[in-house]
């Protein structure tokens, strides 16, 4: 038997959710005629573990809520499972695949085995390239891919049905693939039966597990594999189970046509398209093999245009549906339709569904023009839509249950429930809750509870019932933009009636007049510890049941008495519950259900706030040993995982963007920053000393291509370094904290948002744990200490009397917060505490050398290696430059800009003085690459004088071979190179200066040149000297007069110092 949801009085303090079902060999069964109640997703986990002889599970499918099940059935060795193998998306995914399924190199292919795959569609854009080398299917060695498609997007990673990352990738794969694709639920179990069936081929199967496979609802009626026929090939598989390559719904006189794959988008397509005559929609269910001749048959004569919409990454880039409905037309009788296409990028999707009567339907009476249907929801007048909006440990978060249980049993009512969680907008996560009340022949069953009721920043108000099941929701969360005018709000809350207007934001006060809702308050814990006093399953349990008493007299409206709504609840309760009496609660739930009354007059000194959107996030489900994973991780609270929400470099597609710019940013690279971050490719790292020379030098550079850096002569480049491998996993071991566990860390100035890490990507790449601690965290850390001597020797360190020992301890002995942890290594908070005690690893910028001008998509740095021995013979290394010194071709880099004070002046006729000592040679070259490039492209530049200093030519002439090109073709007027270790005499910058004292001093006073010194700060005081000195023999200065008129020329940005 396949179990349904929880009982309806039964809740926890983490999520209800259906249980797994129980299995029976040869089909799926259920639990009554026309009353499901495990969602579609559920079923076909259940078919695919039945029908396979191995479940390759990937992480990204997991992490969307799909496999926890069939993982959990293999874990406990469930007769008719198939044994699950877990890997990682990465590079060359799929070639495991490929080959277990080789002859000649795999038991399975020796043996005969149906290999399936759980993936989302950017992990199977990843997979692609892999599987073009797959052997040809046979009817005993092939491969099924069951692909939910749910993609993360977006800076608070909602969950989105785009096939986006797909688009690209179609390309590659082998035609020995089968790609269907199902919308509602019930198709979704047909087509997972179906992808078994097809002997001669390997599928792919994309159904949608954004909505409709996750509903809990909808009458399955799934078959016994032996009922769907394989003769005939695919199409007569199709056939056998009722479906065909296409459908189309529309006039049969349509002239104007949309083409879409099946899915969500297909699905508000044709329930709007299905209100305006003339129009006609395609939807596609069998994408390969592209049949030409099938679409060309299903398409109306009377057709004029097509218009085909594509799921792509970019606005630049061209679908692959626009491209067969092309050639489909093309290869037809004339004249042929004109086909347009539309791009679909993940931000404009996100954008038609939660808007689907607004912006969707704007775009398609754009297209169309003509006379619509009135009414702004896709849901009849007899249609009623509930949202409930609770946090995953309320005891009401078994509310929504209670209710759909009270309508399932219904003959008349189709009742639907989809439950998506925000686990990023708050601290412990939201749950919405959406139920869609229909009459049982209705045509909406096939339209997804998301369209149907949608949650976006725009919504328009489509919940004729709303339950706010924690008071501070309200206050937090913008929730009663999605009530309908008039309509009731049921808000669970211990304040008065006067404490609540007190409470309420201003916005939330004014949105309630304006829409003029019903707001009803109950306090359920207040009556529920009257009846069965406070605290446990009792009371949880009466909580409820208030709760639904409550509800029922709300959704009933005008109609309800006391009586009638006892009558309705004594159906689900009976009469007697526990000992009491279901009359006499739901006496005291309707005396205590109070209508507050929000005054004309909104307080004026009430503070303006930004309420924040319901963003779909997260999916959780529950295993067979009872255990809660919401995306992909185990929970032991919820406040562990806000909430799984992965680095992105295994979470969010790279190359989908949510905004309209050419190269959108893609915050997840780095949520923790306000920056706007660019991933970029090392591709040299090239030492430009002799290894056996104590410094190491290198030049290092990147590859642009494609992330739209763009960046001006002399700014910085920001590195956002990663600490040491070895050196976390060391301390995560001497920490006894697993490096995989995950961490929820508040993101700097993000009022209240937070981000999740694993503890090895925390201390990696955004923890500054071997960086230096202020005297602050030794005090803060005393309060964790257990041993009192290590406590009173941190808040000596930290207090004002410690000052010397603290001195010592970072200038000398220069310890990392690491080595204060290990010194009183009784101090031990939590890795959520540590991370925010020690804070976040701040980007180090470096001088860019090169100019965009001259080496296009590409960006160069110089960079020395910093190390030191501290006293206590301990080697230390600068944590950015060991990073940088480390990166090897390939390897990407989040990088930001930022600008400078070297600058070049607007007048490419101005002399320059550049003087640079060691990498501070950096900006310069980008200068004389630069003015090269102007000379020739035969534009006038003015002289230049360089200056270099460093201790060895031959080992430290820096960019030497450049140099001397730019002084033979006159780029660089004079040269003045000073390697102080070569002569009998030390020889700096400044001594060459004073050699060409008065050229310089012409430069500086006539001609409006101006002076650069790039480097350590040590040379300042001789250069400045040098310089006055020039002044004063060469143009008749005093030495006062001299200092006043540098001391100018640095407010006209004419003396220009980069010193560190």
């Amino acid at each position: 038997m396949v179990s349904g949801t929880s009982t309806p009085l039964t809740s926890s303090s983490t999520l209800t959710v259906p249980s797994s079902p129980v299995l029976e060999s040869g089909s799926v069964k259920f639990d009554g005629l026309g009353k499901s109640i495990v969602p579609a997703s559920n079923v076909i986990e259940l078919i695919s573990s039945q029908s396979t002889s191995t479940v390759f599970l990937y992480d990204l499918a997991e992490q969307v809520g799909f496999g926890s099940l069939t993982k959990s059935w293999a874990d406990s060795r469930r007769d008719g499972t198939a044994p699950v193998v877990s890997l990682q998306t990465r590079s060359g995914a799929g070639l495991g695949l490929v080959g277990r399924l080789s002859q000649g190199t795999s038991k399975d292919a020796a043996k005969g085995a149906i290999l399936t795959a759980y993936t989302t569609p950017t992990g199977l854009a990843a997979m692609a390239q892999s599987l073009a080398y797959l052997p040809p299917a046979s009817s005993s060695s092939r491969l099924v891919i069951q692909v939910p498609t749910v993609t993360p997007v977006g800076d608070t990673f909602a969950f989105s049905p785009t096939l986006a990352s797909l688009s690209p990738a179609l390309a590659l794969l082998p035609d020995s693939f089968t790609i269907l694709l199902s919308a509602t639920s019930q198709e979704s179990v047909d087509m997972a039966f179906l992808s078994y069936r097809l002997p001669d081929s390997h599928v792919i199967h994309l159904f949608d597990h954004h909505s409709s496979s996750r509903e809990i609802g909808h009458a399955l009626a799934p078959y016994p594999l032996a009922e769907f026929s394989s003769a005939g090939g695919l199409k007569g598989v199709l056939n056998s189970a009722g479906y065909d390559f296409f459908d189309y719904i529309g006039g049969e006189n349509a002239h104007t046509v949309f083409v879409l794959l099946n899915g969500p988008t297909a699905s508000a397509v044709k329930a709007l398209a299905s209100r305006t005559p003339g129009l006609g929609v395609v939807v596609v269910r069998v994408l390969r093999p592209w049949d030409e001749a099938a679409f060309r048959q299903i398409l109306p004569a009377s057709v004029k245009q097509l218009h085909v919409f594509d799921d792509v990454p970019t606005e630049a880039s061209q679908g692959s549906l626009y491209v067969d409905v092309f050639s489909a037309v093309l290869g037809g009788s004339s004249p042929a339709p004109i086909v347009r296409s539309h791009r679909v990028t993940p931000g404009r999707l996100h954008g038609y569904l939660s808007d689907p009567s607004g912006s969707l339907r704007s775009l398609l009476e754009t297209i169309a023009p003509q006379p619509a249907s009135t009414g702004t929801s896709l849901a009849g007048d007899t249609t009623k839509k509930l949202l409930f909006f609770s946090t995953p440990k309320s005891p009401l978060s078994a509310l929504p249950h209670v209710v759909v249980d009270t309508f399932l049993s219904s003959r008349t009512i189709r009742t639907r429930r989809l439950t998506d969680h925000d686990a990023f907008s708050k601290p412990g996560g939201i749950t919405a809750d959406r139920i869609v009340l229909a009459p049982k022949e209705s045509s909406e069953d096939d339209v997804p509870v998301s369209v149907l009721l949608p949650l976006g920043a725009h919504s328009h108000g489509e919940a004729d019932f709303i339950a706010v099941l924690d008071q501070a929701l309200l206050k937090s969360h913008s929730i009663l933009t999605h009530a309908k005018k008039g309509s009731p709000v049921l808000l669970v809350t211990s304040w008065t009636s006067e404490e609540l207007v007190s409470n309420l934001p201003a916005v939330v006060k004014s949105l309630i007049r304006e829409k003029d809702l019903r707001l009803c308050t109950l306090d359920v814990k207040g009556l529920s510890s009257q009846v069965v006093g406070e605290g446990g399953l009792a009371s949880v349990a009466m909580q409820n049941i208030l709760s639904h008493l409550a509800f029922l007299r709300l959704y009933l409206g005008n109609i309800a008495t006391e009586s009638i709504v006892y009558r309705l609840a004594r159906d689900s309760f009976g009469e007697v519950l526990e000992g009491l009496d279901l009359l006499k609660i739901n006496a005291r739930a309707w005396a205590g259900l109070v209508e507050v009354e929000i005054p004309a007059m909104v307080d004026a000194q009430d503070k303006p706030i930004v309420l924040k959107n319901f963003d779909f996030n997260a999916i959780a489900v529950e295993n067979d040993q009872g255990e809660t994973i919401v995306n992909g991780a185990v929970l032991g609270s919820w406040h562990d995982a806000a909430k799984h929400i992965l680095f992105p470099s295994a979470y969010t597609p790279n190359d989908i963007p949510t905004t309209s710019d050419e190269y959108p940013s893609n915050p997840s690279l780095r949520p923790e920053i306000p920056d706007r971050t660019f991933l970029i490719t090392t591709t040299v790292n090239r030492r430009l000393t002799p290894l056996e020379y104590d410094r190491n030098v290198f030049h290092i550079e990147f590859d642009t291509t494609g992330t739209g850096l763009k960046y001006s002569i002399g700014e910085a480049l920001g590195i956002h370094g990663w600490n040491d491998e070895g050196e976390v996993h060391d301390f995560c071991s001497w920490y006894g904290v697993s490096p995989n566990r995950l961490v929820t860390i508040p993101v700097p100035g993000g009022d209240g948002k937070m981000h999740t890490r694993t503890v090895f990507q925390a201390l990696q790449q955004q923890i500054d744990l071997f960086g230096k601690p202020p005297k602050s965290f030794y005090t803060d850390l005393a309060e964790y200490a257990t041993l009192q001597g290590d406590k009173m020797s941190l808040q000596f360190i930290g207090s004002p009397e410690g000052s010397s020992t603290f001195k010592k301890l970072s200038e000398k002995d220069t310890v990392t917060f690491a080595d204060v942890l290990k010194k009183y290594s009784s101090a031990r908070p939590g890795i959520e505490v540590l991370c925010e005690m020690v804070g976040d690893i701040k980007p180090r910028h470096y001088s860019i050398a090169s100019a965009q001008s001259v080496v296009g998509d590409r960006v160069d740095l110089l960079v020395v290696t910093v190390d030191w021995v501290t006293p206590s013979g301990t080697p230390r290394f600068g944590q950015c430059t060991r990073y940088l010194a480390g990166l090897r071709p390939g390897q990407k880099v989040t990088v930001s800009i930022k600008p400078s004070v070297m600058k070049l002046p607007p007048d490419n006729m101005q002399p320059l003085i550049l003087a640079g000592l060691g990498t501070g040679a950096a900006p310069f070259r980008a200068f004389l690459q630069h003015r090269a490039w102007l000379a020739s492209q035969n534009i006038p530049i003015g002289p230049i004088y360089y200056y270099f200093g460093s201790r060895h030519q031959s080992q430290e002439y820096l960019y030497g071979e450049e140099i001397e090109a730019f002084i033979l073709d006159k780029t660089i007027t004079k040269a003045g190179l000073a390697f102080s270790r070569d002569g009998p005499k030390k020889v700096y910058i400044q001594h060459k200066m004073l050699e060409d004292a008065e050229g310089l001093a012409r430069m500086l006073w006539k001609e409006n040149g101006v002076f650069y010194l790039c480097g350590p700060t040590w040379p300042v005081p001789d250069v400045y000297e040098a310089l006055v000195a020039a002044l004063v023999k060469y143009q008749g200065m005093e030495a006062s007069g001299a200092g006043d008129f540098l001391e100018g020329l640095k407010e006209e940005e004419r003396y220009v110092l980069e010193v560190y």
